[in-house]
């Protein structure tokens, strides 16, 4: 398998934001992109593996098809996996960990099914297998086709490499970006947060808008496949510098310690110049100077910090003081509470899709400019 054979690539992503992550892969040119539950499929060689980690922002990580053959029972699957050029894309000095899942299919023991392949991968490859490796290979019993996937990601994509301190509930980078261009955000035009947390919605939009690459910073299990090429990697991974965005960014959180993290993580990021952090609450926050923008928050709610009810004032006052200062902006909110959104005033749009996070459902809620 050279580096530019094609084959199917899997991007994942949150559960409910597939169609926000194929606008992404379209936006960056990746070939013959197909939205599907959980993800978008597209196919390329190795150098687009490598680019779909560098540049995406919206996939958790990025899964390579790397073949298929069909398994009736478990002698079969022995035999099969035995003959899979597993040398074409795995390297002897670099363990590997199996895990398996069967659906409908004749051979149902998860548990006997990865024995016999990391049992075929140290006979016929001399490759190591062990529970602790980063390289994962995932082999989905479907309907008696045995399908296997590398994932090329190792650590999720969310972790970008320069965000050390997190407050308690953190948002994901990869949703807060997602949700950024769910409000319309293309790196224009400014963005302030007033529950900034550890700053991601405002590290995120400030990359957007510098043109840096989400993944520049951190390495990637392809890195230790037999398929990687370094000086291409290096190419890819060292092209275009950012350019300084036109407009700003501001954060603001009653809490000095998290103040103290958001500006610590931009700084990591590279994007500290661009982003004004103050120490307040979110009823003291004033418009900054210049056009509108947008607002976005991700404020507590129930299910992820403390009791509900003592979160209704806080959601009231943040929305009276987005209407009576804020003509112009945009706001998008993200709650896993509608009521708690209702309980703003703003003027939302109806409410979207439920997006899956943590083990509980959130939604993302917006407006049109405030008036």
């Amino acid at each position: 398998m050279n580096s530019d054979t094609a084959f199917e690539i899997f991007l994942v992503c949150a559960p409910g934001l597939e169609a926000v992550l194929l606008e992404e892969v379209i936006e960056k040119g990746f070939a013959t992109p197909m939205v599907g539950p959980g993800g978008v499929t597209i196919s390329g060689g190795w150098p687009e593996v490598w680019r779909a980690n560098l540049e995406l922002r919206g996939a958790t990580r990025v899964l390579v098809r790397i073949g298929q053959f069909m398994a009736f029972h478990l002698a079969q699957l022995d035999k099969r996996a035995r003959k899979f050029p597993w040398g074409e894309v795995l390297r002897t000095d670099v363990p590997v960990k199996v895990q398996v899942t069967c659906k409908a299919s004749r051979i149902y023991h998860a548990g006997a099914a990865t024995q016999r392949i990391e049992t075929a991968l140290r006979e016929s490859h001399g490759i190591t297998v062990s529970p602790e490796a980063e390289l994962v290979i995932k082999v989905r019993i479907h309907d008696n086709a045995v399908t296997i996937s590398l994932d090329t990601s190792g650590e999720a994509l969310h972790k970008r490499g320069h965000k050390e301190a997190v407050g308690k509930a953190p948002m994901r980078e990869n949703l807060a970006a997602l949700f950024l261009r769910q409000c319309g955000y293309d790196g224009t035009g400014p963005v302030l947060d007033p529950m900034c947390g550890s700053g991601t919605f405002l590290i995120e939009a400030a990359e957007i808008a510098a043109g840096l690459k989400p993944g520049r910073s951190r390495s990637f299990t392809f890195e230790n496949l037999a398929s990687f090429d370094p000086a291409r990697w290096q190419e890819m991974r060292g092209s275009t510098p950012s350019t300084p965005p036109e407009n700003r960014f501001f954060g603001s959180d009653r809490d000095a310690g998290a103040i103290r993290m958001s500006s610590a993580n931009a700084a990591r990021a590279g994007v500290a110049e661009w982003i004004t952090f103050a120490c307040h609450g979110a009823g003291e926050v004033m418009p900054p100077d210049g056009p509108p923008g947008l607002v976005i928050v991700n404020p507590p709610y129930g299910a992820r910090i403390g009791n509900k009810k003592l979160l209704y004032p806080l959601y009231g006052t943040l929305g009276q003081t987005l209407l009576s200062r804020f003509k112009g902006w945009r706001v998008g909110l993200v709650t896993s509470e509608p009521p708690l959104a209702k309980a703003t005033g703003l003027p939302w749009q109806p409410q979207g899709a439920p997006v899956a996070h943590g083990g509980m459902k959130i939604w993302l809620w917006q407006t049109p400019p405030l008036r």
